[in-house]
């Protein structure tokens, strides 16, 4: 699934707002002034004050963290900032050393602070936390002080017992334990999926809300992923599932958690939006509400309950604090704190002890950079460590030589092209009749990058950083299509489910086309241009084509992708990168990055 916005599924491979914090953010059109009796205290008798009718209560969250306890690498691992001049900088961000400080600091003492996250917090993880599925990560989500979590789609990548595995605790049924004499504790923290049933019984598979209490103030949590998740997971992955409508499972427990007294709600959904800039400070509220913002989250915003107070979303890894009208016209915050753990957002709820409800007049929001200049969390540099020395016989292998970094960025991306052009050779050595190979962006999750990580030396790619770019131990499969439904595929990229969010396959050395992003739906991909070595396609020939398992069950709406025949199951995706680095680079004579030219994009 994508790096970049549109993350998506499978398993995963074994083997106080601080006015001074270094990112000044979006803050949310709501703050206005409370009403004059905010700071009132009466004295009953010595030593006791009845508590103010008003109390802040800080919101901490963040979404798709995706296993990366270590700084991201590359693009990955950076975020952008709009200046006063209307220019922007990038500021590297993340790593869970300094998203503990950054977290820790933040709640400087406050009594009344909550910690809660929009779902894929594990899943398409790097080697250091997907080799030992995702236990480190929950380690370290746990030492985080993390609250609560909705899922999201990646945290059904190894399935439903898998998942509540890592609720409840236990070592591995295959992998075992990995520490000698210890059992894996499990996560410290509620899973929410409201919206996630189990076929048989009708009922949600983990809890559907939780609620936070502390002297008599009481907030709700309502978590619920996409309800499109089984078209971004693999179908072993979601088997004896059914995934629910977001909007009326939210509402539905809102009413129920009406009922039990509980007003204040917060919905944590994993599903999002893209705003209009990439800066995570751009000022989604102007020039109105939710103008700033496009994507699933606007609809699902403006339908959900007026009881429900604040949305802390996620998916699109995008960053983004706006208001967007709840059905009764009032503005309400939506937030997004992009991913990876380079940024988390703070919100203030103003709790009004007379109502039990939050102030919705009183919501104030915004994003801040994780930066890598405050010191790193001790506890989170010991258990990188550990994690590191287990994962280093494997994850320290070199496994290839690069002239130069192979980003991850733009329609079609250099590392995306790369792994075609291994896809493709592999499918020759199965077939020598295989004529392409497509890749779908959500299923590269990472650039390589030039500069050493470690001590393997600059250029060097590690099995570890291969791992990083491809962690979904998907298989390569070949499969024949007519030309006819090759250039279906092509269409498919821009409409059904991809037309408001296009996923733009990457394409092997061989096969051109033009994609024309001025028009709108199949009408972007100019059919005539599609060639394979300067051919034009043939729409009665047959073509053999080598995709990953993903994309031949027909996902991320590839549905023409799922209608091939004569398959034939290769081997892993990541074997396959590997062995065409090694045939392909050496010490002496490194690949270089590809041209990524092979899609001509009118805009």
């Amino acid at each position: 699934m994508s790096a970049t916005p549109h993350p998506q599924r499978r398993r995963r491979r074994n083997t106080r707002l601080l006015a001074t914090a270094a990112g000044i953010a979006t803050v949310g059109a709501l703050v206005a002034a409370l009403p004059a009796t905010a700071g009132e205290t009466t004295t009953k008798k010595p030593g006791y004050q009845r508590p103010t009718r008003y109390q802040d209560v800080q919101l901490l969250s963040f979404n798709d963290l995706h296993g990366n306890l270590e700084p991201p690498a590359g693009s990955s691992g950076r975020v952008t900032e709009l200046q006063a001049d209307g220019t922007t900088k990038t500021i590297d961000a993340g790593g869970v050393e300094y998203l503990a400080t950054h977290l820790r600091d933040a709640r400087g003492g406050n009594k009344y602070s909550i910690t809660a996250a929009g779902g894929d917090m594990v899943g398409a993880s790097p080697l250091i936390s997907g080799l030992f599925h995702d236990e480190p990560t929950i380690e370290a989500l746990n030492k985080l002080d993390l609250d609560v979590t909705s899922v999201g789609n990646h945290e059904f990548d190894e399935g439903a017992k898998e998942l509540s595995r890592l609720q409840k605790g236990g070592c591995h049924p295959v992998a075992g334990c990995y520490v000698d004499g210890e059992t894996f504790e499990g996560a410290n923290f509620p899973y929410l999926a409201a919206n996630v049933l189990d076929e048989k019984t009708k009922k949600p598979i983990l809890k559907p809300y939780w609620v936070w209490k502390k002297n008599g103030v009481k907030v709700g949590f309502i978590g619920v992923t996409l309800e499109d998740t089984p078209g971004v997971v693999s179908a072993e992955g979601v088997k004896g599932l059914k995934f629910k409508d977001e909007v009326e499972t939210i509402n539905k427990y809102a009413k129920e958690l009406e009922r039990q007294g509980v007003k204040s709600v917060v919905a944590l959904i994993h599903e999002g939006g893209l705003p209009a800039s990439a800066a995570y400070n751009y000022d989604c509220d102007s020039p109105g509400g939710g103008d700033g913002v496009s994507g699933p989250i606007v609809d699902i915003a403006k339908n959900i309950t007026p009881k429900v107070d604040a949305l802390v979303t996620g998916h699109t890894h995008a960053a983004y604090a706006c208001t967007i009208d709840d059905p009764a016209g009032n503005p309400r915050t939506v937030t997004s704190a992009a991913s990876f753990g380079r940024l988390y957002t703070d919100t203030t709820l103003t709790y009004d002890r007379w109502t039990g409800d939050i102030a919705r007049t009183a919501v104030g929001s915004a994003n801040h950079v994780v930066t890598r200049t405050v010191p790193k969390a001790p506890d989170m540099t010991d258990l990188i460590a550990k994690w590191n020395t287990l994962a280093a016989p494997v994850g320290n292998k070199p496994i290839g030589y690069i002239s130069a970094d192979i980003s991850n960025i733009g329609t079609e991306s250099p590392i995306g092209d790369l792994i075609a052009d291994a896809q493709l050779a592999y499918g020759k050595e199965l077939d020598p009749e295989t004529d392409l190979a497509l890749m779908n962006p959500g299923g590269v999750r990472a650039p390589l990058t030039y500069a050493a990580k470690g001590s393997e030396g600059d250029g060097v790619v590690t099995y570890a950083e291969g791992f990083t770019v491809q962690p979904f131990a998907n298989t390569v499969n070949l499969q024949d299509f007519t030309g006819a439904q090759l250039v279906q595929v092509l269409k498919e990229q821009v409409s059904g489910t991809n037309t408001t969010a296009p996923k733009v396959l990457q394409v092997s050395a061989g096969l051109t086309y033009t994609l024309d992003m001025t028009k709108t739906g199949v009408d972007r991909v100019v059919a005539d241009s599609v060639k394979l070595n300067g051919a034009a396609i043939d729409p009665a020939a047959t073509y053999r084509v080598a995709t990953n398992s993903f994309l031949a069950g027909g996902g991320d709406g590839f549905t023409t992708l799922g209608q091939g025949t004569n398959d034939l199951v290769g081997g892993d995706d990541l074997a396959a990168l590997e062995k065409y680095l090694l045939a392909n680079s050496s010490a002496t004579n490194p690949i270089a990055p590809p041209a990524a030219d092979r899609i001509t994009v009118v805009k």
